[in-house]
């Protein structure tokens, strides 16, 4: 969750709202979804900066799992090819 302005001179973030956040959307019957996504996303840049948009990834680490509940939720409500 995106805070623009919220680091001063930069966007901040609530990276750990974003669990949430996507399966809200995809309850709700989202189509998409964008994520930022990142193997360290607190890692400063080269020359000391912070990466634009950290504080707004989610770790790479935490992906799978997502992944699979969001799966979880759209299956359950996806009416049965079977049916």
């Amino acid at each position: 969750m995106q805070l623009p302005g919220g680091e001063g001179t930069r966007s901040g973030g609530e990276r750990k709202y974003v669990p949430a956040l996507a399966r809200a959307a995809v309850a709700v019957g989202i189509d998409a979804l964008f994520m930022e996504i990142h193997e360290d996303p607190d890692r400063p840049l080269k020359d000391g900066r912070p990466l634009s948009d950290g504080p707004n990834m989610l770790r790479l680490d935490d992906l799978p799992a997502l992944l699979a509940e969001i799966k979880a939720i759209r299956a359950a409500l996806s009416p049965s090819e079977d049916l």
